[in-house]
Formats: C-alpha cells, sequence, structure tokens
C-alpha cells in the first residue's frame, strides 16, 4: 500500500513541476509581445513572448537559394526548346514558330530568331528538379520563391508566358510559309539555269590571226633557206675480228682425258667346308 500512495505522489508533483513551467510562460506571453517582423535577424532569438505567425497575412522567411514555382521572362527567350527536352516529367509545352529574320535582341545580346506561339509550364507535374533552369542559355527560366500556389481545380497549375495573340500566331504562320515557297522557287530557277548552261554546247574558240609578215622575218627565213642542214650520219659498230691460228689449235687440241669412274672391290666370298660325317670319322680313325 506504501508503493501505491507512494507512485500518485510522484506523479503528482511531475505533473504540477510541468504546469509550473506552463502557466509561466502564458504569464510572459501575456505581457510580452515577439517582434511580428519574420524577415529581421533576430526573429528566432526570442524565447518569450507569442510565436504564432497569422499565415497568410504573415510568413516565416524564404531562402534566397529556394527552388519553387518556376517562372519564364519571355522576352529573354530565344525558345530553344532546351528546357522542354530535358525536362523528366515533361511538364513544359513549347510551340514555336521560324522567324523570317531576326526580329530582336535578348538582355545579353542573344539574336531573336523564333516565336513562342505557345509556352506553357503544369506545375502539377513539375518534380522540382531545376534541370530546365541549368540548361537555359539566356537563364530566362528560374525557380522562385513562391511555394504556395495551391489551387482547387488541377488544371489551374498550367502557367501560359507566351504573349502572343491568336491574329499575330496565324500572321506569322503565313508570313513563314511565303517565305519558304518563294525559297523552293529560286531554288528551282537556279537548278533549272544551271542546267541550261550545262546543256548548251561551248562555243568554238577563234583561230589565231598569223602575224604580218616584215622585213627582217623575211630575210631570216632567206638565211635559213640558204644554209643547208646537216645530215645526219649514224656512227656504225666495228666488226669482231675473225679467230685466229691460236684459238684454231686450241680448238684442234685433244680434249682432256677423263678421269675413271671409282669402282669398288668387292671382297670375295669365305668357302665353308662341310663337316665330316660319322661314318668318315671312323674311316680316318682306322687308318
Amino acid at each position: 500500500m506504501t508503493a501505491y500512495f507512494k507512485n500518485i505522489g510522484n506523479s503528482i508533483s511531475t505533473l504540477w513541476t510541468g504546469l509550473k513551467l506552463t502557466f509561466k510562460h502564458m504569464n510572459t506571453a501575456r505581457h510580452t509581445v515577439q517582434n511580428k517582423d519574420v524577415s529581421s535577424d533576430n526573429y528566432f532569438e526570442h524565447q518569450d513572448g507569442l510565436v504564432t505567425v497569422q499565415y497568410p497575412h504573415e510568413s516565416l522567411p524564404i531562402p534566397d537559394n529556394g527552388r519553387y514555382r518556376l517562372h519564364n521572362e519571355i522576352d529573354d527567350c530565344i525558345v530553344c526548346d532546351k528546357c522542354a527536352k530535358i525536362c523528366p516529367v515533361d511538364c513544359i509545352e513549347i510551340d514555336p514558330i521560324k522567324a523570317v529574320s531576326t526580329y530582336g535582341k535578348t538582355s545579353d545580346g542573344t539574336a531573336k530568331r523564333i516565336y513562342a506561339a505557345k509556352f506553357d509550364i503544369d506545375m502539377g507535374k513539375c518534380c522540382f528538379c531545376g534541370l530546365c533552369t541549368t540548361v537555359c542559355p539566356t537563364e530566362c527560366l528560374t525557380m522562385t520563391k513562391a511555394f504556395d500556389f495551391s489551387e482547387y481545380d488541377v488544371d489551374d497549375h498550367t502557367y501560359s508566358f507566351a504573349t502572343m495573340t491568336p491574329l499575330e500566331i496565324l500572321t506569322k504562320k503565313q508570313e513563314l510559309e511565303e517565305f519558304e515557297k518563294n525559297k523552293a522557287a529560286a531554288k528551282a530557277d537556279t537548278a533549272t539555269k544551271s542546267a541550261s548552261v550545262v546543256s548548251k554546247p561551248k562555243a568554238a574558240m577563234p583561230k589565231p590571226m598569223a602575224k604580218p609578215k616584215t622585213e627582217s622575218s623575211d630575210s631570216e627565213e632567206a638565211t635559213s633557206e640558204s644554209k643547208p642542214k646537216p645530215k645526219f650520219i649514224p656512227k656504225m659498230k666495228p666488226k669482231l675480228k675473225p679467230k685466229t691460228e691460236n684459238t684454231d689449235n686450241e680448238e684442234a687440241k685433244p680434249e682432256a682425258k677423263a678421269k675413271p669412274k671409282f669402282i669398288p672391290k668387292m671382297k670375295p666370298k669365305p668357302v665353308i667346308k662341310p663337316k665330316p660325317s660319322e661314318d668318315e670319322k671312323g674311316d680316318d680313325s682306322a687308318n
């Protein structure tokens, strides 16, 4: 029984210790009001006072490197389509229209040659990886600090950044079609002209006119005709001398005797005497 009542007393004492700390904090919070400027440097250093933030009228400070909702500065966009290609969830849709010529420049001096008829980003699909911002050559696509963009309808998470009207889109498409037709026609004309030039026969080259003979040329010809040209006399090879008597004597000499061939001598076979029979042995012994 003593242990039972002892445990009850310990629980009441610990509970009263916690309640004293709670009442103390309530008393200080009623008399002390914390600085509600959440952007101040010492906002999180206050230990006393009210700590509740009245959201959405008040909000906690957001870091500068926070990656939240995407934003595209369409005036600096060159519609290169790199962000749409690298997006792992395909949340960026772009409809480009080629311009006939450069129609402007971005803030960093890059020429703009493509119109953005459609540039939509579906933040309902976005995984906040930030790959689209790293590949952007003009750095027009960034992730902002807007972290709360909740909507009642999921279709409202699609943000459109294109500024062209339907009439402007139609006129730019017609201009592009006319430009391509004119370009194709000019290409066909150049091809036909080159073919006609190749098919035409080449004009004969005019023969050079003979120079009029002058007195000096006549005198040179007369002198060349008066001097006969030397005849070419080929040199004959000397004839070979006939063979002399020495050579005849050398031929008349008898030919050298040929060396006799080596004939190997065979050794004579040994004569094997027949062995005497028993009768012959007896006769020999009798004698």
